[in-house]
């Protein structure tokens, strides 16, 4: 599921925003949801420290003189995949936008069509592109930095995030050619995403993660396992 991110000075604009985007992710049936809203970018940046966002409505220009492009740049030294699109009614900022890698600019007063324009580009780029999103049917995408583990359960396969699990009927071997490299086979019934192993229990061959969430090494699978840790 995608988590959208609001932030501008205006609340009585980001009510609306909120309220046409819930809307349009209904009417849809987007994979999606609105996570954080705020008139302050400070709060913004905090909730982006500890929460993984993948589409981002910002505004241009702040009442406080801060400007929302800087801010873009700052997040994409460490956030590379946010879709950034821009809200604003200061168009001469149109072309210094793209510098921050901007997926879009909206201006002020958005419109739902306009609005429905974008989020419909956005998905249909997100499918194209794979922007580091796991499709596990045609309506979830799942940021595969995000998922702890793939767990097989029977005829389908469970995929553990920090904060959920959703479920798909495929086999690791259908999905496995979709997976990056940091996705190694622990276990007969566990894939997992060694990017977000907290530490391990050799004792038990246990693997723990920051959710408190866990999975098993299988004896088959260890060495090779130990290997991948190892070199990594």
């Amino acid at each position: 599921m995608l988590n959208f991110a609001l932030c501008d000075d205006n609340l009585s604009f980001l009510s609306n925003m909120e309220k046409t985007i819930n809307k349009l992710i209904i009417k849809h049936d987007f994979d999606a949801k609105i996570g954080f809203v705020s008139n302050h970018i400070f709060e913004l940046l905090d909730y982006m420290k500890e929460n993984t966002v993948d589409v981002l409505f910002l505004d241009a220009v702040f009442e406080s003189n801060i400007n929302g492009i800087d801010i873009a740049k700052q997040i994409r030294e460490t956030n590379k995949d946010v879709y950034i699109i821009f809200i604003t009614c200061h168009l001469e900022y149109t072309f210094l936008s793209f510098q921050a890698k901007t997926f879009d600019f909206i201006a002020k007063p958005i419109t739902s069509s306009r609005l429905e324009q974008t989020l419909v580009r956005l998905f249909d780029d997100i499918i194209l592109s794979k922007n580091n999103f796991i499709s596990i049917n045609n309506k979830t995408f799942i940021n595969e930095k995000d998922i702890n583990f793939i767990k097989r359960d029977g005829m389908k396969l469970v995929f553990k995030t920090h904060n959920d699990s959703f479920e798909a009927y495929t086999s690791f071997n259908k999905f496995s050619s979709k997976l990056s490299d940091n996705f190694i086979r622990c276990h007969k019934s566990y894939i997992v995403n060694i990017n977000n192993i907290s530490h391990i229990e050799a004792s038990s061959n246990t693997l723990f993660f920051a959710d408190n969430s866990m999975c098993y090494i299988g004896p088959k699978y260890k060495n090779n396992f130990l290997e991948v840790i190892n070199a990594s």
